[in-house]
């Protein structure tokens, strides 16, 4: 029944036929049952199984919380293929087959172009579609998507490593320069560049449905004043993905990358260990081991019904808040959303809607920053308190990944327990991220100085000029500026390598290399004790006197809480501004909106801003522009700072806009609950 034009289900009628357990189909059409104001006119309702193979141990999965299980696997796996093992074996890619960075980050982009091309188009058709198997086909991609990933290294033959370039002062002999030039313009490995963004593409068809349809699929099968609950759980579940793939990436990559490492007779060879820079590890067994997991939940995702039981009487209590545009009137008079004619119809009407566009561009707008620090903050890390980037990345794991999951759930369990309307919702997405904007001044407080740095920041003891790395100390040891390989010096000064530090020698004791014979390297600053005198170089860089990582990670751990906290409520709040029938549609329009302007540009804004605050650039023989090798650490924290907080501003102004423009339909004002039953059961 509809008054005043909105579509109210109160006003339904709740027979009998709501309450069967399973559904008879479009028979029921027949009898004259009044469609209730769910994802379909008579949802499907049935046992857990194949055909008539429904097993009565199935059926104990057939609920809201088996298929929360499920779906937060398949969401697990994809993070740690996507979001884990890709990221953390790019750099072991771009060494073994020749890559340079902007063709890596070709490949890192591969996967965003899919799913922005078929977001829209898979959200749109998969309403009306069998959702769960819609998801079966997800992890069907994402399965071949993993294997056709990991398929250039069983046809690229083994690795060969060459010979081992050393890295201390070389007064004779010659350089490899010339080697090195010639093997960077031509190489035949490049050609699986084409495999690997093939394998990104169907990685992108695959998670294109997760969060579009299934993400819907729990608002249509749970009670509304838990579906925040539900899905802050999903979500929070997704983000152990990555924090598993870095973790197991991290340790195949100690593997030797065909497992058994050659034994060659060749003296000009010498054995590879994980110290030295030509090894690579074994980064093709995680996307493996995940091809077959993931297909594995083709079987509880293909055995779902297209409804889950009790969805029928679900639906038929909510009461609809969806903004009152006249969209929900236009959708249920012109039944728009059946044919591919209706597509523009219906992506007008939803980029029409003010709520759900404001929504959209501040969830953009917090997209940016989060994926500018989850691909930056290890870096951000290793130069400004001078830590490895091994312990960095540890670092930045520890902090993002447990902060974005404890904000997720803790917004989706306050939603919840407070049951707040799309309003409410909407009015606490605002408190959360004025305090994330407050808590993003710690890049004001917590930044340190630059470690001296010979040829950079400081001569060499007097001699050579600033920015030249080269001086009379170290010009006849014939240095390469590819190899970087920072040592500390005992006069508490970082070179670039032990050659630019002149070190002629080294020493192994107990496992730990000790340069000496450094011609570049003045005398100790720490006093006269023996101990100053039992190296003059060590690996690594010099240990900064800062002492605000600490701090830093407690004022940014609870940062990413409360900017996190908003994510939940922002789904929940789009699939309630909107007509029913276009929730997995709307999200799909945001999902577009949110890699158009936030997951893509995030890294490269981020990245620029980084680069501005480079001081040494790696120029390698071939006079090619390459990594920064150092950074300006106050210009750096200023710059991403001012990155942050110009985003959360936006996402206020626009989550306010939200508020603003937000109009409830008129009878969710003055119909509550034992009213709307009351009317409902005089109606029937």
């Amino acid at each position: 029944m509809k008054v005043g034009g909105i579509e109210n289900p109160a006003f339904e009628t709740p027979g009998s036929e709501f309450g069967r357990r399973y559904r008879a189909g479009p028979a029921a059409a027949s009898a004259g049952a009044v469609a209730p104001a769910g994802p379909g006119p008579y949802p499907e309702e049935g046992p857990c199984g194949w055909g008539p193979f429904t097993p009565r141990i199935l059926q104990f999965c057939n609920n809201s919380e088996g298929y929360l299980v499920t779906y937060s696997l398949l969401a697990i796996f994809q993070g740690i293929v996507v979001n884990g093992l890709i990221n953390i074996s790019i750099s072991t890619i771009e060494k073994r087959y020749e890559l340079n960075s902007s063709l890596t980050g070709l490949i890192s982009a591969s996967y965003d172009i899919a799913f922005c091309l078929l977001s829209l188009f898979v959200s749109y058709f998969g309403e009306r579609g069998h959702k769960p198997r819609w998801l079966a086909f997800s992890a069907f991609m994402l399965g071949l998507g993993s294997l056709v990933f990991s398929l250039p290294h069983f046809s690229s033959g083994k690795y060969q490593y060459g010979g081992k370039i050393e890295d201390t002062c070389q007064t004779g002999g010659t350089t490899f320069a010339n080697a090195t030039c010639s093997a960077s313009t031509n190489s035949s490995l490049r050609k699986y560049l084409y495999v690997f963004i093939l394998g990104q593409l169907l990685l992108g068809v695959g998670g294109t449905p997760l969060y579009t349809l299934g993400t819907a699929f729990i608002d249509d099968s749970v009670p509304k004043h838990k579906s925040s609950l539900y899905i802050g759980v999903g979500y929070a579940m997704s983000l152990l993905g990555p924090a598993i793939g870095y973790v197991l990436g991290g340790q195949l990559l100690k593997v030797y990358i065909d497992i058994q490492i050659p034994k060659r007779q060749d003296t000009t060879y010498t054995k590879v260990d994980q110290d030295d820079p030509r090894w690579l590890g074994a980064w093709w067994i995680g996307f493996l081991a995940c091809f077959f997991a993931v297909w594995l939940l083709i079987i509880p995702f293909s055995c779902f019904p297209k409804h889950l039981p009790g969805t029928a009487e679900i639906q038929a209590e909510k009461i609809s808040e969806t903004h009152d545009d006249g969209g929900q009137v236009l959708v249920q008079t012109n039944n728009i959303g059946q044919s591919l004619r209706d597509f523009p119809t219906a992506l007008l009407m939803l980029l029409r809607n003010p709520v759900l566009m404001s929504l959209i561009i501040a969830s953009s707008s917090e997209a940016l920053v989060a994926t500018g620090f989850a691909t930056f903050l290890p870096k951000f890390i290793e130069n400004q308190f001078g830590k490895s980037s091994s312990f960095s990345a540890t670092l930045g794991g520890l902090v993002l990944i447990p902060g974005a999951a404890l904000g997720q759930v803790i917004s989706g369990v306050l939603v919840s327990k407070r049951k707040m309307d799309c309003k409410g919702i909407i009015k606490f997405m605002i408190s959360t991220c004025s305090v994330a904007l407050i808590l993003n001044s710690v890049f004001l407080f917590a930044k340190c100085g630059n470690v001296p740095f010979a040829g950079v920041s400081e001569t060499y003891n007097g001699t050579g000029t600033l920015y030249n790395l080269t001086a009379p100390c170290n010009a006849n040891c014939r240095c390469l500026r590819s190899i970087y390989y920072p040592v500390c010096g005992s006069d508490e000064v970082q070179y670039f390598s032990p050659c630019f530090a002149g070190c002629a020698s080294y020493l192994l004791n107990n496992m730990k290399k000790t340069y000496h014979n450094c011609s570049c390297i003045g005398k100790p600053k720490r006093g006269s004790g023996s101990e100053d005198f039992l190296y003059e170089a060590i690996p690594g860089k010099c240990p900064t006197q800062c002492q605000f990582l600490p701090l830093f990670l407690t004022f940014f751990f609870f940062a990413v809480v409360f900017t996190f906290m908003a994510t939940t409520p922002t789904t929940v709040a789009i699939l309630r501004c909107v007509p029913d029938k276009q929730r997995s549609f709307a999200l799909g329009v945001q999902l577009v909106f949110l890699r158009l302007l936030g997951t893509i540009p995030g890294p490269i804004l981020f990245g620029v801003a980084i680069d501005n605050s480079c001081t040494l650039w790696d120029i390698n023989e071939c006079e090619t522009k390459g990594v920064c090798w150092l950074y300006d650490n106050e210009r750096m924290a200023y710059l991403l700072m001012c990155i942050s907080a110009a985003c959360k501003i936006v996402t206020i102004i626009f989550v306010i806009m939200a508020v603003y423009f937000y109009k409830p339909p008129p009878l969710t004002k003055v119909l509550p609950r034992k009213t709307s039953e009351k009317i409902s059961a005089i109606h029937t």
